[in-house]
């Protein structure tokens, strides 16, 4: 198959694009090379040279004309990452992941193509709040923790109807959808947009929620990549991982060769055609944990700094429910947390170990954004 890849240069597209051609696929990677991702511009030197690479960006409907040219396999992995700072860079998250899928769609909806199946990259943030079990009212998906609250430094989070402390069970695809940051609802946008558009044209299209993903090649330049590179890179400038609220709060974190199983089967099982799913591994770690997994592999002597603040819009659970993805195809998580932090740790070893940690911070902080 020939298959196009967007933002293919980047953490989960690259991983992918060696997938796709250990299976004998014909890939074209289509990447804006974005300066947060990408500091230096240049094609990274991970990226395979058997791929055909094609510098563009997906709002140039034009250059994504040429790059969809005689494809038959679209991933549309491009997106700008980053959840609190899309809350003050509104228009640039908006025009970069919303109407940049709009201009994929608008050319399937318009234009003569060869496209069998496109699969859109999707994440858990648009769940807002994971799902609880209330002791008198069963399961309940209670809204953000009040300002009131936060500002008390009371995080746990109680059923909205009786008060009660309530349960973290896992999310499942059919719990409501409450994004609570702008790159969230673009990402709400991604999924709905594709999966309409493709029902009305009869393209089959499939949505993946990404839950928290780890691995090598994530941007460590970039302040606002995963939580496991950031810990990461401040452990290894000698500095204390800082973590908000208590650090009790709890993630699912995935290997992104598990990201990639799930993108294969996706493209390869008719199953998955018009269908959401989630990706994870169904178990949920806290920020804490994370923390002490890193120091371990690493032998440092720094201890976490709880900084007891919040981020506006944080929530205090989500783990995944991935009964469905296993069930309709076959997906298993190959790599356990404490499997998968090695390969991390090594991989932002071999790099220079940047912490951008406190410039991120301070922006967020000077937009009123930590509390």
């Amino acid at each position: 198959m020939r298959v196009l890849v967007t933002g293919g240069a980047g953490f989960v597209g690259s991983h992918l694009v060696d997938a796709l051609l250990s299976r004998g696929h014909d890939v074209r990677v289509f990447d804006n090379l974005t300066k947060q991702v990408h500091p230096t511009g240049a094609v990274p030197e991970y990226l395979s040279s058997e791929a055909e690479f094609v510098l563009g960006d997906c709002r140039d409907k034009d250059a994504l004309r040429s790059a969809m040219r005689g494809m038959e396999i679209v991933f549309h992995q491009a997106a700008v990452v980053g959840v609190g700072q899309s809350m003050y860079q509104i228009r640039h998250y908006t025009e970069n992941n919303t109407l940049a899928g709009a201009t994929l769609l608008e050319l399937l909806a318009t234009e003569k193509h060869n496209i069998k199946k496109v699969v859109v990259a999707s994440s858990m943030s648009i769940y807002g709040e994971g799902s609880y079990q209330c002791s008198n009212c069963g399961e309940v998906h209670p809204a953000l923790r009040s300002l009131q609250q936060m500002k008390s430094e009371d995080w746990n989070v109680r059923c909205e109807s009786c008060g009660s402390p309530v349960a973290a069970t896992p999310t499942s695809e059919s719990k409501p959808l409450a994004p609570t940051s702008i790159y969230a609802i673009t990402k709400r946008d991604h999924e709905e947009m594709f999966l309409s558009v493709g029902r009305a044209y009869g393209i089959p299209t499939v949505a993946l929620r990404y839950f928290n993903i780890y691995g090598s090649r994530q941007a460590l330049s970039n302040p606002y990549t995963g939580v496991l590179a950031i810990f990461s890179g401040r452990l290894l400038n000698n500095k204390p991982p800082v973590i908000y609220e208590d650090g009790r709060q709890s993630r699912d974190f995935v290997h992104v060769s598990d990201i990639v199983q799930a993108n294969i089967l996706a493209m390869e099982k008719p199953e998955a055609n018009f269908d959401v799913f989630n990706v994870g591994t169904g178990r949920a770690t806290s920020v804490g944990q994370v923390a002490g997994l890193l120091i371990g592999e690493l032998g440092s002597r720094q201890l976490p700094s709880i900084a007891n603040q919040f981020r506006e819009g944080d929530i205090r659970h989500c783990y995944s429910d991935i009964r469905k993805i296993q069930y309709k195809l076959g997906y298993k998580p190959g790599v356990a947390l404490e499997q998968g932090i090695p390969g991390l740790v090594e991989w932002v070893r071999s790099q220079t170990a940047a912490d951008h940690f406190e410039s991120a911070a301070r922006e967020l902080a000077a937009h009123g954004l930590v509390k």
